[in-house]
């Protein structure tokens, strides 16, 4: 199932990622989604707990008792979002990721969340973060996984010059771009960014805020829609490239406990026409 962003625009897969509501049980989350129209969940978190490994296993058993669970829904999971930095990365982080690789193998999830982590994005950070890469490459060929790590720009890789030296050492690196903190905290319209990574962006994440400073942040969150992320240039730029990876709703409720539910969220991006306008419901 895909959802077209416009007669002549690209298809690309519509989702959420259950950050936005992290007490869910997976049915409950496959459900919200499927309400909406939406193709695919990437999952961070369930029945309260980010530890996916041993959810599925206390719900699901083994991996094949997951896949079965997941046999009948026509919305997909896109994505397991974990909890590994490429700096910073330690044996036991690097162990922490492995134990998603049995549940994504069996359910045919190919893409794993990590983060970049560091801050600075100087020449020690960078090689850092390669170092994890190649890591990941070689017990990847050695394993026979089919997953593929994708990084996503949270931390030292929302400055652009940083962007470009992980490429030029990593032309293959597969990229989450988080479109609001590349723009919000690295200071670059979403469109000049887009130029530089979408050759290697496979899923991106979409948010929106305000410039007041918020409980925990120099700029709060908002319903989408109502706030100052440029979402309608963004959208453009996209579709001129024929973009056809994943959109996802990143909203941040498991972190940011004073905001409206993911349900109301989803309701706003609709409403507002934020939202590619296919995602209003099939």
């Amino acid at each position: 199932m895909v959802i077209a962003v416009d007669n002549d625009g690209p298809h690309m897969t519509l989702a959420f990622s259950t950050l936005g509501c992290a007490d869910l049980e997976l049915d409950e989350a496959l459900a919200l989604a499927a309400r909406y129209g939406l193709d695919a969940i990437e999952i961070r978190a369930l029945g309260g707990t980010i530890d996916l490994a041993t959810y599925f296993t206390e719900r699901f058993g083994s991996p094949a008792g997951l896949a079965r669970a997941l046999e009948a829904s026509a919305v997909r999971v896109c994505a397991f979002n974990t909890s590994l930095r490429l700096v910073g990365a330690t044996s036991q982080a690097k162990e922490e990721f492995l134990r998603y690789l049995p549940w994504a193998e069996a359910v045919g999830v190919r893409s794993l969340r990590v983060f970049d982590g560091g801050d600075s994005g100087d020449a020690g950070e960078v090689a850092e973060a390669l170092s994890t890469l190649q890591w990941w490459r070689e017990t990847a060929v050695r394993e026979g996984f089919s997953a593929e790590m994708i990084v996503e720009t949270h931390d030292f890789l929302v400055q652009p010059d940083a962007i470009a030296c992980l490429l030029e050492g990593a032309p293959d690196c597969a990229l989450l771009w988080d479109t609001h903190h590349t723009w919000r905290n690295g200071g670059q319209d979403p469109v000049e960014t887009w130029k530089q990574v979408r050759g290697n962006t496979r899923h991106l994440h979409v948010k929106d805020s305000i410039s007041k400073p918020g409980p925990k942040l120099p700029y709060s969150y908002v319903l989408p829609g109502s706030g100052e992320f440029p979402m309608a240039a963004l959208r453009s730029a996209l579709a001129a490239d024929g973009y056809d990876g994943v959109m996802s709703l990143e909203w941040e409720k498991l972190w940011h406990v004073e905001l409206p539910s993911l349900d109301l969220a989803l309701q706003a991006a609709r409403r507002s026409g934020w939202w590619p306008p296919a995602a209003a419901g099939k």
